[in-house]
């Protein structure tokens, strides 16, 4: 599920890179990850439009069990892909709310700034890594009670 994050014309200006020197969560990081996350709502949606339409046109009475079975599996596959999505979407949304409130990029159990290289791959995060990594271990410790 490669989901590819669409440049806007609008952003900033073209050449803009996140950058460590700069201070923490200014004015153009704030935007940058604005744009990056409305763009990948737009991209979920736009997908998820297609799949509705596709599936709509795809309705037909299919003879043989085998084929029916297979076109069933693909149809519940991809309707848990859209599920999966659609939870995506309210993680973003949830971030775009944290943009709005000043929280965004902060860990939400340590306060402190969460990386920039791992919002840019992750910018719905809202765990530092170190906070990611012990919350993991905590899921992990209780699965093996």
């Amino acid at each position: 599920m490669g989901l590819d994050f669409v440049k806007s014309k609008e952003f900033l200006h073209e050449g803009y890179r996140l950058s460590e020197d700069e201070p923490f969560m200014n004015e153009n990081q704030v935007e940058y990850f604005r744009e990056k996350l409305l763009n990948w709502k737009k991209s979920i949606l736009s997908e998820s439009k297609d799949t509705i339409k596709g599936m709509k046109e795809e309705t037909r009475n299919i003879p043989d069990v085998a084929d029916r079975a297979s076109e069933e599996t693909d149809r519940a596959l991809e309707l848990r892909t859209r599920d999966r999505q659609r939870k995506l979407i309210s993680k973003i949304d949830a971030a775009l709310r944290r943009i709005d409130d000043g929280s965004y990029g902060y860990c939400e159990e340590s306060g402190e700034p969460i990386s920039l290289k791992r919002l840019d791959a992750r910018p719905i995060a809202t765990l530092s890594i170190e906070a990611q990594e012990r919350h993991e271990r905590r899921e992990r410790d209780h699965r093996d009670d």
